[in-house]
This record gives C-alpha cells, sequence and structure tokens, in this order.
C-alpha cells in the first residue's frame, strides 16, 4: 500500500471517531489541520487518498479562513489528479445554502422557495417578496443552525433586524425561507457514503432548528441542542427499513456534483410532501442511533477510503 490517507478538516472533536475506526482498520492516515497553512504550488502533492471535512461554520471555531485555504488546496491536489472525496465542487456547495439549492433544483428535487438578501433593508425586502405567511431566516454560510429564526410576520422581522440580536452571515447573505410545517415535530436526514445510501434518522425537532447529530455538539456546542433526551424519545433514531423515491433522486445529484459523503435532511408538509433544505458534505453521526440500530457511519467511511487508497496503490 502506497501513500497515506490524509483528512482535511479544521475541526478535531469531529475527526477523532474517524481517527479511530481508521486505526482499527489499520489504516496509515494523516490528520491535515487547514486554518494557518501553506501550500507550495511549484511541488506535488504527496500520493494517497485526500477526503475533505471542511465546515461551513469553521469562523465559529476562530477558523475564518479555512474554507478558503482548503479550496486552495483542493484545487492543488485536483490538478495532480490526486484521488479526492468532497472536492472543489462539495466545498462550494458547503459554504453556500444558494449554491445547494441550486443544484438540488437542477437535479429535480424541490426546495423551500427562497429570497436571497444582503442587507437589513433587503432582508425584509425578501420576506414582502416571499409573500409567506410564516418564514424563517438562515445563514447563507451556516452550519449549526446559524441564523435560523421563525417569523409569522414582516412587522417581528422589522424588530428582530433592528435589534441586536440580528447577525449577519459571515458571507453577508442572508436567506428568507418559506416555512414548511410538518404535521409531526420531526426531520428526515439521509446519509450517504461512496454516494450511496446508508441509512436515514428521524431528527425530533421539538427543541428547535439547530440539529447538529455529532456527540461533540451534545456536551459543548451550545448552538446545537442536542443533550440528554428521556428514553422514550431519542432525539436521534435510525429509521429500520427506510425506502423512498427521494434517495434515487438524492444518489443522482451527488453523483452530478461529485460528492461522496453528505447528511441531505427533508422535511414533509402535511400533504407529504417533500421539501429539501439542506445538505451537510462534512455530515457527522450519533452515536447512540447508531449503536441502537447496529450501523456505524464513520466504520463504513473508514473502510470506503482504505478501499480507494488499495486502488489509487495498483499501477494503471
Amino acid at each position: 500500500m502506497t501513500g497515506k490517507i490524509y483528512v482535511i478538516h479544521e475541526n478535531e472533536e469531529w475527526t477523532v471517531h474517524l481517527f479511530k475506526r481508521l486505526e482499527e482498520l489499520g489504516l496509515p492516515y494523516e490528520d491535515w489541520f487547514v486554518n494557518e497553512s501553506l501550500v507550495d504550488l511549484t511541488e506535488a502533492p504527496p500520493e494517497g487518498v485526500f477526503y475533505s471535512r471542511m465546515s461551513a461554520s469553521s469562523h465559529t471555531r476562530g477558523h475564518r479562513y479555512a474554507p478558503e485555504m482548503t479550496e486552495a488546496l483542493l484545487a492543488w491536489l485536483e490538478n495532480h489528479g490526486r484521488p479526492v472525496f468532497n472536492g472543489s465542487r462539495a466545498l462550494r456547495l458547503e459554504v453556500s445554502k444558494v449554491n445547494q439549492y441550486m443544484a438540488l433544483n437542477a437535479a429535480g428535487i424541490r426546495t423551500p422557495k427562497t429570497v436571497a438578501a444582503s442587507g437589513k433593508e433587503q432582508v425584509v425586502e425578501a420576506a414582502k417578496r416571499l409573500g409567506a405567511p410564516s418564514f424563517i431566516t438562515k445563514h447563507n454560510r451556516a452550519g449549526k443552525g446559524l441564523g435560523v429564526q421563525l417569523f409569522h410576520s414582516i412587522e417581528a422581522l422589522e424588530e428582530f433586524v433592528d435589534s441586536p440580536a440580528f447577525g449577519d452571515s459571515v458571507d453577508g447573505i442572508t436567506l428568507i425561507q418559506e416555512y414548511i410545517q410538518a404535521p409531526e415535530p420531526y426531520i428526515t436526514r439521509c446519509e450517504f457514503i461512496g454516494g450511496k445510501f446508508v441509512y436515514a434518522v428521524r431528527v425530533d425537532t421539538s427543541e428547535g432548528f439547530e440539529l447538529c447529530p455529532a456527540d461533540a455538539c451534545r456536551i459543548e456546542d451550545l448552538f446545537c441542542p442536542a443533550g440528554e433526551q428521556p428514553e422514550e424519545k431519542p432525539k436521534f433514531q435510525v429509521v429500520e427499513g427506510f425506502d423512498d423515491p427521494i434517495i434515487e433522486k438524492y444518489e443522482e445529484f451527488l453523483r452530478q456534483n461529485d460528492i461522496q459523503v453528505a447528511g441531505i435532511e427533508f422535511i414533509r408538509n402535511a400533504a407529504g410532501k417533500i421539501y429539501t433544505y439542506d445538505v451537510n458534505t462534512n455530515t457527522n453521526y450519533n452515536a447512540e442511533a447508531e449503536a441502537k440500530a447496529g450501523k456505524y457511519g464513520m466504520l463504513e467511511l473508514a473502510t470506503l477510503l482504505g478501499e480507494q487508497l488499495k486502488k489509487a496503490a495498483v499501477p494503471a
């Protein structure tokens, strides 16, 4: 076996479980932490397989320019023909919900009606243009549910944007989106590895919109209300035997956009229509839900990376 598995990221709390699985499988890997970095464009990259876990919420951890540095790194790797999982196209969708929605729509996948705006006055104008009785705001470059607020009137939005509570997205773009009312307070998150469906998770939304499944979020991330739940009602629950035509559309969407690893979230309205509203290309998994179901995303991912490393070592 030649080379290593290089994991590109900016949050050590989200890579510990993957590294554990790589070690269990005896696979060589290198932790490529990207914040303040150097890429010598005159040199060739190392041999191996590269997997990017760059996050849209990196700026909340003091890593404001990590996505931009990762974009430079991925351009370098791809130019030299290195095998890259979740490369530059995946990163583009990770850091922009506008790009996500346009790509989803191009693949024939329904998304909520959305208007993008820059500036407080335009945020209010966007809500007027949307014309929905209830709507939510969210950051274009987000993660961790950043900027997500529910409103039932233009007046409430105007009061909010003029208050200290309002904060711009790091890229200056706020989205105003129709609120999809589900008959029950839950959404569904579908996990994909190698571009193929692995399992679906039912996520209880009765406590709010921030739905990060990572174990680290449950303990330390105040943006993510995934704390202890009553035994009879876990926040995250793997759905046994989930089968819906949306899966085929999601897999085609991932193929079209060269995304190998993702968690895609959708909600059903009262009529049963599916609205897809988020694509997470640095997806995490909930340990308790996986243990109960006997399915392990990071093990599947580590196995995939190991197989690809072997293929990369075989002479063409």
